[in-house]
């Protein structure tokens, strides 16, 4: 195992030094090209504009505070081992240890949980936690390795990231291809390092988790979704809705939202999409999915394709999948009234830019899909307490701290005249940068 470790720049270094190097670095393989690092960082920089951030705290946090990648053997079902990459970034520890997700895709490259670090950690300043923000990354295809093998790896990222993880410096959590199992092969590879049950979130619950904490995005996403519904004027039980993404954030909030009264017409997974004019029976697709472990197959519904979800003529979105499905090639067939982003990164910025000039209302992820870091921050509390809450009381902390960010955020996209991504983001990093200027790091 081999790794590399690149220190946050610094602000005082001159223009020849290390640190300086490594920051003209950074900024220069985030800008110029698209993806979702770049789209992260014209979020930050219109954010920054608004709020007139000063030059010096906009270099400081306009790159990670430290990464952290890991070359990690694999061995194939074949016996070929390879290498694989392992990643961390801290973007900003200011506010707090950092706090972000693992996510196990062969897509995710460095600048993508670049990306995934920064919107993480003005997620947590929005939300008010007394957290940084962070992400981790394996580039592999879970599928693609023997279970047993499977856990071996993340036993070895857990170890190669130990140096930089931990109760009061960096506290992992699930993300897109993985749970509760691998956040407990990570506490139990490395507990050294762990300080006890707060080492990670999302564990199983036999291992210190949070009652709630599985449904907590689902729970987070139809909240805001209905929020914004009432904003617009529009009746839950008058609406349509369409969820793109049918996995942890997507199914819950499509029963949410069905619950609530709204009717969802179609919905898609990774194999294909479902539509039905009356309105979908979600809680019999569910058991369906359960069942067969797929959409495909479900009656009374008519099978369409995946990425068809996304361009329904219906009064809201979910795009809760992954980052990227609505881009300059199909934005002018999105016909949603309103979209609420329950994965993160899922327009791109020029998409988003069409959207807003039709009059489409987007609700960034940021504060969309905030319910579930809310939540691992309730079970970090809870392991550093030795005191577990039930679920009643998880749930009404979680909708306390949704329907405060929203009204925080509704207040001044209205006060500013700008869109709620903007307004969030705003928010946001006003206080992670006080925090930066409250330890004097800005330079």
């Amino acid at each position: 195992m081999t790794s590399t470790i690149a220190p946050a720049p610094s602000p005082h270094g001159m223009v020849e030094s290390p640190a300086a190097a490594i920051a003209s670095r950074l900024h220069r393989s985030s800008t110029g090209r698209g993806g979702p690092l770049s789209d992260a960082r014209a979020q930050f920089d219109a954010a920054s504009r608004l709020i007139g951030l000063d030059p010096a705290l906009h270099a400081v946090l306009s790159v990670p505070q430290r990464e952290l990648t890991a070359m990690l053997p694999a061995r194939l079902p074949d016996g070929r081992t390879v290498m694989v990459a392992g990643h961390r970034v801290q973007y900003s520890l200011a506010r707090g240890p950092g706090k972000g997700g693992i996510r196990f895709s062969a897509r995710a490259d460095l600048d993508t949980v670049r990306a995934l670090a920064m919107w993480m950690t003005w997620k947590c300043a929005l939300f008010d936690l007394p957290f940084g923000g962070a992400k981790g990354a394996i580039a592999v295809d879970p599928i693609g390795l023997e279970p047993a093998e499977y856990e071996r790896l993340v036993r070895r990222y857990a170890r190669a990231m130990a140096p930089i993880t931990g109760a009061d410096t960096d506290i992992p959590a699930p993300d897109v291809g993985s749970g509760a199992a691998e956040m407990a092969w990570m506490m139990d590879a490395a507990p050294a390092h762990g300080a006890g049950w707060g080492a990670v979130t999302g564990k199983p619950l036999a291992l210190g988790g949070s009652q709630g904490r599985a449904a907590a995005t689902s729970l987070g996403v139809a909240s805001v979704a209905l929020l914004a519904l009432k904003r617009a004027g529009m009746d839950p039980r008058d609406a349509t809705a369409a969820v793109h993404g049918f996995g942890k954030v997507g199914r819950g909030a499509a029963l949410e939202l069905a619950r609530a009264g709204v009717r969802v017409v179609a919905v898609a997974d990774v194999r294909g999409g479902l539509r039905a004019d009356d309105g979908l029976d979600i809680a019999a697709l569910a058991q369906h999915v359960d069942r067969t472990g797929s959409l495909i197959g479900f009656p009374e519904a008519d099978a369409i394709g995946s990425v068809d979800v996304l361009t329904e003529p219906v009064d809201l979105l979910i795009p809760a999948a992954v980052e990227g499905v609505i881009t300059h090639e199909n934005v002018d067939r999105v016909k949603a009234r309103i979209i609420v982003e329950g994965a993160n990164g899922p327009i791109t910025s020029a998409a988003e830019n069409a959207l807003r000039h039709r009059g489409v209302d987007v609700v960034p992820d940021l504060l969309a899909n905030g319910g579930g870091v809310v939540v691992s921050y309730f079970e970090w509390v809870q392991a550093r307490q030795g005191w577990w809450w039930d679920v009643v009381d998880v749930e009404e902390r979680l909708a306390q701290r949704v329907r405060a960010s929203w009204q925080l955020v509704a207040h001044r996209a209205a006060a500013d005249g700008v869109d709620l991504r903007t307004a969030a983001t705003a928010v946001a990093v006003e206080r992670v940068a006080a925090a930066v200027r409250a330890r004097g790091s800005e330079g």
